[in-house]
């Protein structure tokens, strides 16, 4: 039963829906490392992993869609404390499971949230290896979830194509790799039963709207991180 509703939920939430762009020319990035949660007795710990955009590059701690999560969580009487990160913009695959391995965190997770590959893409990394690093942070995902893979909820990776720091000529290309990169993440997701979140439609609308976007026209506002959250939210409720 348990494994029929995370294949459904997958789907379901499939349907309904820089970056740590190196080199990049037409944005400041610095590395941002959050600073530990504080944590709160007899509360459930949440555990979020990835990139620029699970450290919500540009925007306030308290815009994070993980910290809106937490707090969304709260407010339907879950008691949760802030989340910890291991998330820094820049990051691959490969810096994110350096970064677990020597941050070595607890596997007594509630909820593990894991949004990584736009840098694996941007770098152009083999595709065959962001497959192998993926599923190898997917598996560390489930064990600081003390092995529970309903614990575990993974994102899809933003078509950051739709923003103006992609040139009109090369649209096409970075959103059609980033499809390349999204197929992977599902089809190892799936396969292992564990929840798949698709917020890349929610990223597309960025084209149209400018306030989805950060001041450097690359990463995402406090509104759109309120979106994913949004998509998360029923199901990590479920979940706890």
């Amino acid at each position: 039963m348990l494994k029929q509703l995370f294949i459904s939920l997958s789907i379901s939430v499939a349907i309904a829906s820089g970056i740590a762009l190196l080199g990049c020319k037409k944005t400041s990035i610095t590395q941002d490392q959050a600073p530990a949660a504080v944590p709160v007795a007899g509360a459930k710990k949440y555990l979020a992993l990835g990139d620029s955009y699970t450290i919500g590059q540009n925007v306030q701690p308290t815009e994070r869609f993980p910290y809106l999560l937490a707090s969304a969580l709260r407010q339907q009487n879950i008691s949760i404390s802030d989340p910890q990160y291991i998330a820094t913009t820049g990051w691959t695959t490969a810096n994110l499971q350096n970064a677990i391995a020597s941050t070595d965190p607890p596997s007594n997770f509630d909820l593990v949230t894991l949004l990584i590959g736009v840098n694996d893409q941007y770098q152009h990394r083999d595709t065959a290896d962001y497959r192998s690093r993926f599923t190898q942070l997917l598996n560390k995902s489930v064990t600081l979830a003390g092995n529970h893979k309903e614990k575990v909820f993974v994102l899809s990776i933003p078509d950051y194509s739709a923003t103006p720091f992609v040139e009109a000529g090369d649209k096409a290309r970075v959103s059609r790799e980033i499809g390349w990169f999204n197929a992977i993440n599902k089809q190892v997701t799936l396969q292992m039963n564990i929840a798949y979140i698709d917020i890349t439609p929610l990223t597309r609308e960025a084209a149209n709207d400018p306030s989805l976007l950060t001041n450097d026209h690359l990463h995402y506002s406090a509104k759109e991180h309120q979106q994913w959250t949004n998509l998360i939210l029923p199901y990590a409720k479920m979940i706890l």
